[in-house]
């Protein structure tokens, strides 16, 4: 089991689909953020949800082990940076691993790879393929929490950015296949044919 917390961000607007693609049932699980929970907790001693409002989540109701992260109430924006602050706020670590909701095919060996590759030089160890990088796969360190603080005061929240002006390390990985992310209704569809 890896020891440093996985967020699952499960906060966005999922405008591209249509509807929110945190409930959307999964395999055999009710709903995605149901399936990336039971899953990533056979990986990491400890995984959080990161989201505007726990609420939504009915799986989660009567279940004290299931962890929230709920976004800062003054940070109104839809954005993985301001779910980045309020984790780092929450959690108090020197580290996290971040991962989408919508993606539910990045796997272990995955994991592995970006947790060895990673140094504490680094603000941020995230998977690269060659259709680009993948932002919410990866290790952010707490030296990050400043530069998203500037980012959310600058309403600009380009993980693409942040990334291009800290010391990133990019972990290349030469199969797109488990990088699918379930943006829009005939990508979830091809995730189900998957599963």
């Amino acid at each position: 089991m890896i020891d440093i917390p996985c967020v699952i961000f499960a906060g966005g607007k999922s405008s591209r689909m249509g509807e929110d693609k945190a409930l959307l049932p999964f395999g055999s699980f009710p709903t995605l953020t149901e399936y990336q929970y039971s899953r990533l907790s056979k990986i990491f001693t400890h995984v959080y949800i990161s989201c505007k409002e726990k609420n939504k989540f009915d799986f989660a109701k009567n279940d004290s082990t299931i962890h929230f992260i709920e976004d800062l109430p003054s940070l109104e924006t839809y954005a993985p940076t301001i779910g980045f602050l309020s984790a780092f706020n929450y959690l108090q670590t020197s580290s996290l691993f971040a991962i989408s909701v919508d993606s539910p095919f990045i796997n272990k060996t995955i994991i592995k790879a970006i947790m060895d590759a990673d140094t504490k030089n680094n603000d941020a160890t995230v998977a690269k393929t060659v259709n680009g990088v993948q932002p919410l796969c990866g290790i952010y360190h707490s030296s990050l929490e400043i530069p998203f603080q500037e980012m959310q005061k600058t309403d600009n929240h380009k993980l693409g950015f942040l990334l291009k002006n800290s010391k990133t390390l990019y972990v290349d990985f030469t199969d797109e296949d488990p990088f699918l992310n379930l943006n829009h209704p005939h990508e979830y569809k091809t995730a189900l044919k998957r599963i």
